[in-house]
């Protein structure tokens, strides 16, 4: 199951290709100083390889309807500004998870709130799905506040929630739901 490309007027969700790889090093390691504290991923030694592997399983999972992990790219589709998911795909309780991160150049400037809600409105409709879950490190005041923005429910601080750094954290969580 491949997701289509989805167009807003100011940025374009798709699924990552091959050619994308040097525009994802370079914007994970320009943003691990934001990025990079709550998502280890992030770290300055990413590189081409790292990319490669994330684009193929990217891929496998979609096929198999499991995550649709896809860029943020400018609205021609050749500039990337981060990565939005709905992953963690439970069938039998008709969920997923939300997530995003957008690159430290492009941060501030509402394209992650406006790509999640995108991203959520593809969940409902285009997924099926009935409830859609952002979980954030308790104190990533910035995940949180895109949560909030796009109407998501605070529900609680969940302890252990997260490993971060081989630790377990706790982590904020919300919910969607469809209307």
């Amino acid at each position: 199951m491949l997701m289509p490309p989805l167009k807003a007027r100011d940025f374009l969700l798709r699924p990552f290709r091959a050619s994308d790889a040097s525009q994802m090093v370079t914007a994970v390691r320009e943003s691990t100083a934001t990025v990079g504290v709550w998502m280890p991923w992030a770290h300055p030694d990413y590189g081409v390889y790292d990319a490669h592997e994330w684009f193929a399983r990217c891929d496998v999972n979609m096929e198999e309807g499991v995550a649709f992990d896809v860029g943020v790219f400018s609205p021609d589709g050749r500039v990337l500004y981060g990565g939005v998911a709905i992953n963690q795909i439970r069938r039998e309780d008709n969920l997923g998870n939300l997530g995003y991160w957008i690159r430290e150049s492009r941060q501030r400037q509402g394209i992650a709130a406006a790509a999640a809600s995108m991203m959520a409105c593809h969940g409902f409709h285009g997924l099926g799905l009935t409830r859609l879950e952002i979980v954030a490190a308790e104190h990533n005041t910035a995940s949180r506040a895109v949560a909030v923005k796009i109407g998501a429910q605070f529900e609680c601080i969940a302890r252990n929630r997260l490993i971060l750094n081989g630790r377990p954290i706790a982590a904020a969580v919300y919910s969607m739901i469809p209307g």
